[in-house]
């Protein structure tokens, strides 16, 4: 199970720099994963900062936590040091044992409903020794141990690099219509004193953003672009621009601004971020068979030492996209129809459809959802399972539930409430209305769909007329039939984002980042 959920962490993106692989065995419930990613140290650069980060796939609290690094495999080569203040110990040479000063709560990622729970412990710097020299590596093996007999580790690869300095282009805005096709330049250059060699963009786009091309460099899921590699070395002082041919998906909102973005990685620091994808049983996002992506005036020549970018703040460019027009969202209610008894228990799948013709993509840094759906439980019943995205309002029968921040037009999102029926009422009535207001930090529900006459729909149990099946039936409910969909969908979010939120950056970092650029 927390295999399939740290897949998604690092597949299921529509520009995810992986896509999920078949599905592998469960594992127990009360498993910890942890994940310390791979570093590229560079000589006479200030030290990297990292931490342990833990996985679960249910909420989980772990007390009298350690964290040993075991970095013999490259004594008097590297440095391991708190950066926050923790206490620890060094019992022998290559050896850091840290103790976590509070108990470390794993959370729930977003979107809500996710089932993958994560934390980190406290950071620690990784270093270079004046011993250290071009070329060296070897492993770092982090383990913890908690209470109960909690334990697990990871074992990461460090290297010694050239250190360089990548930097993007100035930002572009531009417009296009729904469906409409338009060109933005891919601009890098060398802000450093060393050449590089070789590079990575990576992709962070929304998801209306799509593109027909398939060049043999970049990687795609579906029409999504993910990420593309370079060989070419940019030479001091220098920079290189590409032009890449996107449009925005017929289901854009408009008017609203799209945004996208792309990080300029070297290519030893893109192959330490995406090293977990072999871990967590993924695969690559698939490569273009066309010709490739060229950049003006770029000599081809070989890789030559690891390097890694020892000044990662201005590693990024972006394009802001305002779609013209109007295409608007008509999210529709769903309701049930339900038979039972006095004790028996039923299911209500309830809901709401994207009837489009747009997507709704509140996708975002504060993770809040696109949406507020209200469930009102018929009388004579009482919910004795509910979902995780839905909370009670005190002192009423009302669950309010957030929705996911993508709403793909067309699709169903439905979840599953069980009631018990405690006495039988003819025609006992409950309801669901989608958009409902709600007190939350980025405000309420959706409030400008274009159809609000259906964002009501009845719960009925027990109606007058032949209904389903008594027991533990599942109700009917509007959508035209189609499939619920509860989860994320497969195609969603930020390739950059996704990356970093394994990496442990956090998600939609980029989104955050404003300032100026060189003019490449």
């Amino acid at each position: 199970m927390l295999k399939h959920s740290l897949r998604w962490l690092t597949g299921l993106g529509a520009a995810g720099a992986l896509v999920a692989a078949s599905a592998t065995p469960a594992v127990a419930a009360a498993t910890i994963e942890p994940y310390f990613q791979d570093s590229t140290l560079a000589v006479g650069a200030t030290p990297t900062t990292r931490a342990l980060f833990l996985y679960a796939d249910e909420p989980t609290v772990l007390t009298e936590v350690s964290v040993r690094y075991d970095y013999r495999s490259l004594a008097n080569k590297i440095t391991v040091a708190p950066a926050d203040g923790q206490e620890c110990t060094a019992p022998e040479a290559g050896v850091l044992v840290c103790e976590e000063p509070e108990d470390v709560v794993l959370h729930e990622l977003p979107p809500i409903g996710s089932g993958t729970y994560r934390n980190v412990t406290k950071q620690v710097r990784l270093g270079l020794t004046e011993d250290a020299q071009l070329g060296d590596s070897g492993d770092i093996a982090v383990s913890f141990q908690a209470a109960g007999g909690r334990s697990g580790g990871y074992t990461s690869n460090v290297r010694v690099g050239e250190g360089v300095d990548l930097a993007g282009g100035p930002f572009t805005a531009l417009s296009a219509k729904p469906g409409g096709k338009f060109t933005v330049p891919l601009a890098v250059a060398n802000a450093g004193d060393k050449v590089v060699n070789g590079f990575v963009a990576v992709f962070d786009l929304s998801y209306s953003i799509r593109t027909k091309d398939r060049f043999s460099n970049c990687r795609y899921a579906d029409d999504h672009l993910v990420s593309c590699q370079f060989d070419e070395d940019i030479p001091v002082g220098t920079g290189l621009v590409a032009t890449l041919n996107l449009e925005l998906a017929k289901d854009t909102y408009a008017p609203t601004n799209q945004s996208g973005y792309a990080q300029f990685m070297t290519i030893s620091d893109f192959e330490d971020l995406t090293r977990v994808r072999a871990a967590v049983g993924a695969r690559a996002a698939t490569t273009g068979s066309g010709p490739k992506l060229t950049l003006t005036e770029a000599p081809g020549r070989m890789r030559k030492a690891d390097q890694t970018d020892v000044a990662p703040g201005n590693d990024y460019t972006g394009w802001t996209i305002k779609a013209t027009g109007t295409n608007g969202t008509d999210l529709a209610a769903i309701g049930a129809t339900l038979q039972g008894t006095a004790g028996t228990v039923v299911t209500a799948t309830v809901g709401f459809r994207n009837n489009g013709p747009a997507t709704l993509d509140k996708t975002n840094g504060d993770f809040e959802a696109a949406t507020h759906t209200v469930v009102e439980l018929p009388p004579g019943t009482t919910a004795v399972e509910v979902p995780d995205s839905c909370q009670l309002r005190q002192g009423t029968r009302t669950y309010q539930c957030a929705s996911e921040m993508l709403l793909v037009a067309g699709q169903s999102y439905t979840m599953k409430f069980r009631l018990r029926v405690d006495r039988v009422i003819p025609n006992a009535r409950g309801a669901v209305r989608v958009n409902a207001p709600c007190e939350c930090p980025a405000g309420g529900g959706f409030q400008d769909d274009i159809k609000p006459a259906n964002d009501k729909a009845t719960i009925v149990v027990n109606a007058a007329q032949s209904g389903g099946g008594q027991g533990d039936g599942d109700g009917g409910g509007g959508g035209g039939g189609s499939l619920p969909i509860t989860g994320a969908p497969t195609i969603l979010i930020a390739g950059i984002g996704v990356l970093l939120l394994v990496s442990g950056a956090g998600c939609y970092l980029l989104a955050r980042r404003q300032g100026s650029r060189f003019a490449a």
